[in-house]
């Protein structure tokens, strides 16, 4: 079985999850800083090339987890794995963040959705090769269509 240990904590103005932009057209502009652990920082070598980071992180305060869910943006109900549910088998959230600036264990970023104090599980850097006319949106641009 797999342990996560933390390599770091996330600073952010959201201290609830209420505060989170959710649902069709949200936007996640919120800028925030990934504190990554001094015994962590030669892993950032080179890091500042990227523009855009993937950042694995815990939902720490997410308890429990529901296979069939109604997210904010649809009236419909999806599997967990067809969304960005936090009520979920393994807490596990996922988020694209812009890379602003490094100042040493510090990267400040825009795109926060995450908690003050969320544990961050992995940095990496964004490297898709997806282009835009091939990503398919699923349910999320038929819940979309419908509100329009």
């Amino acid at each position: 079985m797999f342990t996560s240990r933390p390599i770091g904590f996330v600073r952010s103005p959201y201290e609830d999850a209420g505060q989170v932009p959710k649902g069709l057209g949200a936007k996640h502009e919120v800028d925030g800083v990934l504190d990554v652990l001094p015994e962590f920082e030669a892993g950032l070598t080179d890091i500042e090339g990227f523009s855009h980071l993937v950042v694995l992180w815990e939902f720490d305060r997410s308890t429990g987890f529901e296979l069939l869910g109604t997210p904010p943006s649809d009236n419909r109900a999806h599997g967990v794995f067809a969304t960005r549910s936090l009520r979920r088998p393994n807490p596990i959230g996922l988020t694209i963040v812009e890379l602003l600036r490094r100042e040493g264990c510090a990267l400040h970023v825009r795109g926060i959705d995450m908690l003050d104090g969320t544990p961050i599980l992995d940095i990496k850097p964004l490297m898709s090769g997806i282009s835009v006319e091939k990503l398919r949106r699923g349910w999320l641009a038929e819940a979309e269509a419908r509100k329009k």
